[in-house]
């Protein structure tokens, strides 16, 4: 069992363990460590972060960590996850760090790392990385002299990236005449955003472009499609594109300022490419988050889906597995793996607005594709992780609901990755109903292990 990554990397409190200056500069010595290979060449590790205040602090540790092993690192500043993704591949690092708590707030932060081939790493990479930490194998290795390593600046890297993400859009299609409310969450997209949706020809009306270090998705982004909603309509805009602070993930809404989630990006996106035969095998790889409405807009066009477990990672390792090329998460996390290796809020908004721009016909009308079931989800904040089907009153509550949904609808109960919380779905045909079993299992869950 690993200790210290979760889901997507290594997350907390900044400051405090394991977000410390200590624990990253220990991290970076491991990461170079095992990424070093064979090769008599110079070794690299690309280091890009988010907005957040205590990036500069974890950016050096990492950095110190790194070049103390004898590996050179190559510093790209704020720059979306995807993007670093990008470069570590393009310029053949031999592995990259993000650094960054994604949708979390900003005294959050996190540690991430991609291999060389711009993909997350697997539970086995990151396992070896902990017993690296925990045995002290390492700490007598420490290169001297010319062989400690040195840190660069890359200072075109969103320029590179810029031009990445414009290639990945139909070359014969642009967004002239297109109007766009884009809120960058004052996050890492803050300045890529908005120039590759006006290069490719929108009037982009940007929103949360101004980060201080402290206000990362605060009340914007994609946590908050509701500013979004709100500036369509007095723009009067043709689609809202809200971004998460790392950009990997995407919330839209329409012309009306109806929020567009992911699974229905996927419905419109997977249909679209089974029309035009793109979609590898008819499939669509999904996790049990996503609602049942997108089975059945699936299965409606002759495709099919495969659910995962929580996480973008596992919904790549089943596409890379599987020979898929759509996938992603209801929250926003798509990957287009034709185009880039990780989930990607630019990308996948590009994605979209390229079938909005093919088939002539706005978001709204596209969006009727997919009828989502209701679906209701409770967070409980926990005090401990205790496997809920051992609490026998919870145990029992979870039982008599799902005799009472049946084939109509279903119960799923999982812990976060990366917060201490136990998030409660329920879907169901009544909306009303779900709602009240969702919030009596929850007060079940408090009472029993609830953090007071």
């Amino acid at each position: 069992m690993k200790k210290l990554f979760g889901t997507d990397g290594v997350r907390g409190v900044a400051n405090t363990h394991p977000m410390t200056t200590e624990t990253a500069m220990q991290l970076g010595r491991a990461a170079a460590y095992i990424f070093k290979s064979a090769s008599r060449r110079r070794h690299r590790i690309v280091i890009g972060k988010d907005t957040r205040l205590s990036g500069y602090m974890l950016e050096s540790a990492l950095v110190a960590g790194i070049c103390s092993m004898g590996v050179d690192v190559l510093l790209v500043g704020p720059l979306p996850t995807p993007g670093i993704a990008n470069i570590t591949k393009s310029m053949r690092a031999d592995a990259g760090v993000v650094i960054s708590a994604s949708h979390n707030p900003f005294q959050d932060n996190g540690i991430k790392f991609f291999s060389a081939d711009g993909f997350k790493l697997p539970d086995e990479i990151e396992l070896k990385i902990e017993k690296l930490l925990d045995s002290k194998k390492i700490d007598a290795l420490r290169p001297t002299a010319t062989e400690v390593g040195k840190a660069f600046r890359i200072d075109d890297a969103a320029g590179r990236y810029i031009v990445f993400l414009k290639n990945s859009f139909p070359p014969d299609l642009d967004l002239a005449g297109l109007k766009i409310v884009l809120d960058c969450g004052n996050g890492a997209a803050y300045k890529v955003a908005p120039a590759v949706f006006e290069e490719l020809g929108a009037e982009v009306i940007p929103l949360g472009v101004k980060p201080n270090g402290t206000n990362i998705n605060a009340g914007c982004g994609s946590l908050h499609p509701e500013v979004i909603s709100e500036a369509v309509k007095s723009h009067r805009a043709d689609i809202g594109i809200a971004l998460d602070g790392d950009a990997d993930r995407v919330i839209v809404c329409d012309e009306f300022g109806n929020e567009v989630n992911g699974d229905q990006i996927m419905a419109i996106c997977a249909t679209d490419m089974i029309a035009r035969k793109q979609l590898k095998k008819k499939t669509l790889v999904a996790t049990v988050m996503s609602n049942m409405g997108l089975d059945i807009a699936l299965r409606k066009v002759g495709g099919k889906i495969i659910k995962t477990a929580v996480g973008d990672r596992y919904v790549v390792e089943e596409m890379r597995k599987g020979g898929y090329n759509l996938g992603g998460e209801q929250s926003g996390h798509l990957i287009f793996l034709d185009n880039n290796t990780t989930g990607d809020g630019v990308m996948a908004a590009l994605q979209l607005l390229a079938v909005m721009r093919r088939r002539e016909k706005p978001l709204s009308e596209l969006a009727e594709v997919m009828i989502p079931l209701p679906q209701v989800l409770v967070n409980v904040r926990v005090k401990q992780r205790q496997d809920i089907m051992t609490i026998p009153c919870v145990a029992t509550a979870i039982k008599g609901v799902e005799e009472k949904l049946g084939n109509e609808g279903r119960v799923l109960i999982r812990y976060s990755g990366t917060e201490p919380l136990l998030r409660i779905m329920l879907e169901g045909q009544d909306k009303y109903e779900i709602t009240g079993w969702a919030n009596e299992i929850a007060d079940l869950v408090r009472q029993q292990i609830g953090e007071k």
